[in-house]
């Protein structure tokens, strides 16, 4: 049978408003002898909060929604990097009494179709295009506040929180240049004017123009960020780009699988072709070689992410304008100046 606050009280010789009390951190009128007593108590019944009536005292579900594109309806955008921040995020949330909600969107419709079919208190955004994003508006999310992770986009109901991708390609791309390499190609997925890798290319030229080298070409590589994909643009490297010496790529999965295909067809990792990522998950570290990447602050992300978007749940003052978090360049294996061909 389940236990109750009434069997509590009971045990423990107070009343049921006293139990709602302790149990809920409300101990300023409550003595310390009583408290110890009912938390003894609460321990020895094996009592368990029942969230719904929590969720209906407090009138909050107390879930939050993290909401991630789906390219279709059985495939969800859950990189490395979002996979990371899915375990961040999760974390965050469970500190402070919230349940997160994992949803797939393949159409903007849906968005207000999660928010309003589980009545949650808020929603993170994460993965979407800044297009998508500045599409928003009251009609679609009405008065849930949404927060956005790793967007450009003005629009004010979602400012949330990103890292800084130019300064972190800028840095990748002078850490190449100074090795000495000058052929050095750019590879990641299609980009517009605005969002995440579109800052990371012109935080790759930037680099180019400090050393007044504004007139060397570039090379672009459109792949999409997985590990097939770093292996399908090994395969035809040499072939595409002969006088290639290195390769920025803007994910580590997709510096990995380059990497991998590589070393299968026969070049040499850094000695013939060096190679940076960005992201610094995990597995960057351990691969053979390890992967010179910009590490960025996916924990940190996640935690300004959470509070921020409490903030706006809780109706406490908020930021209007984004939070930028720093990155670094993390030197490994996998770079190493050009040797002669």
């Amino acid at each position: 049978m389940r236990v109750t606050l009434k069997d509590i009280a009971e045990a423990a010789g107070v009343s049921i408003m006293t139990v709602s009390n302790v149990i809920n951190g409300k101990r300023a009128r409550v003595s310390a002898e009583t408290v110890d007593r009912v938390r003894r108590i609460v321990a020895e019944l094996g009592y368990v909060p029942n969230a719904p009536a929590r969720s209906l005292a407090a009138r909050s579900s107390l879930m939050i929604g993290l909401l991630v594109p789906a390219a279709t309806e059985d495939s969800l955008a859950i990189s490395p990097h979002n996979t990371a921040m899915l375990g961040h995020i999760e974390r965050g949330l469970r500190r402070h009494g919230y349940h997160l909600l994992l949803r797939g969107v393949a159409e903007r419709a849906e968005i207000a179709e999660a928010l309003r079919s589980w009545s949650l208190d808020g929603a993170l955004l994460l993965g979407f295009l800044d297009e998508e994003i500045d599409g928003l508006d009251k009609a679609v999310i009405g008065t849930t506040p949404v927060l956005a992770v790793d967007s450009y986009s003005t629009n004010p109901l979602t400012t949330g929180v990103r890292s800084d991708d130019f300064t972190g390609a800028r840095l990748a791309a002078a850490h190449l240049l100074d090795l000495g390499h000058r052929d050095i190609v750019f590879a990641g997925p299609a980009f517009t004017d605005v969002g995440v890798v579109h800052e990371r290319f012109l935080g790759f030229r930037a680099a180019f123009d400090d050393r007044g080298l504004s007139e060397m070409d570039c090379p672009i590589e459109i792949v999409n960020t997985t590990y097939d994909d770093g292996v399908g643009l090994a395969r035809r490297l040499r072939s595409s780009h002969p006088g290639a010496t290195a390769v920025f790529t803007t994910a580590d999965i997709l510096a990995i699988g380059l990497i991998d295909g590589l070393k299968d067809a026969g070049t040499a990792v850094p000695e013939d072709i060096s190679v940076v990522g960005f992201d610094n998950i995990d597995v960057s570290a351990y691969i053979t070689p390890k992967l010179t990447t910009i590490a960025q602050d996916i924990g940190g992300k996640a935690a300004v992410a959470v509070d921020r978007l409490l903030a706006k749940v809780t109706g406490q003052p908020s930021p209007d304008t984004p939070h930028v978090l720093p990155v670094q360049l993390v030197e490994r294996a996998s770079t190493t100046g050009p040797r002669d061909r």
